[in-house]
């Protein structure tokens, strides 16, 4: 792909500029020689034959926008000239043939996880703590002050001396520490086999609809489901709408039996009282989960969640096949992997319900996609209202041109389910969960419906991560590798460059995250801890 210029497929009418042209450029695509006539910046796209008012725009094969005045060849494509559009389907499932990738050198390879009762195995062996309603909140933070410092798992933080710099200067004299603060030393990590207590907050639990309240339950019932989760401690206030009882029945109705502290302030009483029977007894949980150690397991175990965030014009044509092609290998292995973001799918639906396995699945995705849309609809909003700022300014111009590279990021392995948010995995293979498209709350829910690593694409930058869940970061580009190197674990930029083909790339991706699974490897939003936990709030406050 070292060239300046690239079209996608055979039917488009608009090719991608890989690098800035600028007029009077002549480039080559399919042996026809264009002349640019304006300047078209990197990552945007530009009209390969004269364009006619009202003309269908065409990439990926299918069409993503329309155009709103004649755009003569050679031109750019921009917000003025073309607006989203996309393409009708229908129901035909049945058809499709897949072919999947060679697997024989990753048939006997293994990760090293922590295998639990109900035959998941984890990434990473995780003790949460978190709140049934935000009443607790200052709680919760109590709580983790007292565990991450006495457990070693503080980090310094390295804008305390920069602070303390600042109060010298202000002061106009040497910054003196008091007796607490010169005490905050950091020890080494008390019991090994445990990867980390993570402490959640939120919003919700109580104020909000009854819908929202056994939402965040199912939610919360997921994440100590989940492979990485060894136990939880949870902080209830006692008259909120999210009661335990609901949690408790999320759990059973998943067949899960971890180990649970229920700390609930309006039983127990005074807060001293609280806090102390939560330390005790979630400290005598983690001398049990301790003694868990790593295990090899299969990588059919592994089940990868394809998320993208602050995605740009080179999104779909390297980071997202990437990932793609990763998606195929481990369905290939019969693996699992979730494809999120449901307003990121909008104009790829004909594609996604080819795949569909069964009608009914195909009924469900189309149920989600258009409940959602309608929803987003009534309050004065839609899915065509999707792209950022940030990736329009970055060649994404329409939902559909986003969608269709987001989509890239599912491979071409057939749809085993469809889930809607909350649901957990229950089928190997590739699975759709409809989340928003918000990055933290698809992170959110992701993690929610089991899985156990995160592929997360960007072409801008960002530093979301996950509480329970490694996040591994992906760039679309190698500018942005070289920017921000304190935010990117992986660059597939090297396909937009030539030095590195899609299943090349892909492999090497493969291989972090078997790193990345078997905890020899830490993600770069692990190191910062970026542990962002968004519920998605579907209903109104009341």
């Amino acid at each position: 792909m070292n060239n300046t210029v690239l079209l996608l497929d055979s039917l488009d009418n608009v090719g991608v500029a890989l690098a800035d042209l600028h007029a009077s450029d002549l480039v080559e695509i399919n042996r026809k020689t264009i002349h640019i006539q304006e300047f078209v910046p990197a990552k945007h796209k530009f009209a390969i034959t004269d364009l006619k008012l009202g003309e269908d725009i065409f990439m990926y094969g299918t069409i993503v926008g329309e155009a709103t005045e004649e755009i003569p060849c050679g031109h750019a494509i921009t917000l003025k000239n073309i607006r989203h559009k996309t393409k009708s389907y229908q129901v035909q499932t049945g058809k499709y043939q897949w072919s999947p990738p060679d697997v024989s050198k990753w048939r006997d390879r293994t990760f090293l996880g922590y295998k639990r009762t109900d035959n998941q195995v984890g990434t990473s062996n995780i003790w949460l703590v978190f709140p049934m309603v935000f009443c607790e909140n200052t709680n919760i933070k109590l709580l983790e002050e007292a565990f991450e410092k006495a457990l070693g798992f503080s980090k310094s933080n390295p804008f305390e001396d920069q602070l303390k710099e600042l109060i010298s200067g202000w002061k106009g004299e040497k910054f003196t520490e008091t007796v607490s603060q010169k005490s905050q030393t950091f020890r080494s990590k008390i019991f090994p086999n445990l990867d980390g207590i993570r402490f959640l907050t939120h919003s919700m639990g109580c104020g909000g609809t009854r819908q929202d309240a056994e939402s965040l339950c199912a939610l919360l019932a997921g994440y100590i489901h989940h492979p990485n989760v060894t136990g939880a401690t949870v902080m209830s206030l006692g008259c909120q709408n999210a009661e335990v009882r609901i949690l408790q029945e999320k759990l059973k109705g998943l067949g899960c039996d971890k180990p649970l502290v229920i700390c609930d302030q309006q039983n127990e009483g005074t807060t001293e009282v609280l806090l102390e029977k939560a330390v005790k007894e979630t400290f005598d949980q983690l001398v049990e989960a301790n003694k868990i150690q790593r295990e090899p397991a299969p990588l059919s175990k592994l089940v990868i969640g394809l998320e993208c965030g602050g995605s740009d014009g080179f999104s779909g044509i390297s980071a997202n096949p990437t990932l793609g092609r990763v998606s195929d290998l481990l369905v290939a292995l019969d693996g699992t992997a979730i494809l999120s973001e449901f307003p990121e799918l909008c104009g790829a639906e004909e594609n996604l319900i080819s795949r569909c396995k069964t009608p009914e699945l195909a009924d469900k995705f189309i149920h989600l996609m258009e409940t959602y849309n309608d929803a987003a609809k009534r309050v004065g909003s839609g899915f065509d209202m999707n792209p950022s700022p940030g990736n329009i300014k970055d060649g994404l111009l329409t939902d559909a041109i986003k969608s269709c590279g987001a989509a890239k990021k599912g491979g071409s392995a057939p749809i085993s389910d469809v889930l809607d948010y909350t649901e957990y995995i229950k089928t190997p293979g590739l699975n759709l969960l409809c989340t928003p498209g918000n990055d933290v709350e698809s992170t959110t829910g992701l993690a929610g419906s089991g899985a156990n690593i995160i592929l997360f694409t960007t072409g801008l930058g960002t530093p979301t991560g996950n509480p329970i869940c490694p996040v591994i970061k992906v760039s679309s580009n190698s500018k942005l590798v070289q920017k921000m190197p304190d935010l990117i674990d992986f660059n597939a930029g090297t396909i937009i460059t030539g030095e590195e083909t899609l299943e090349e790339a892909g492999d090497r991706l493969l291989e972090l995250i078997i790193q990345v699974a078997s905890g020899e490897v830490l993600t770069k939003a692990e190191e910062k801890k970026n542990y962002d936990f968004i519920p998605w709030k579907r209903g109104v406050s009341l």
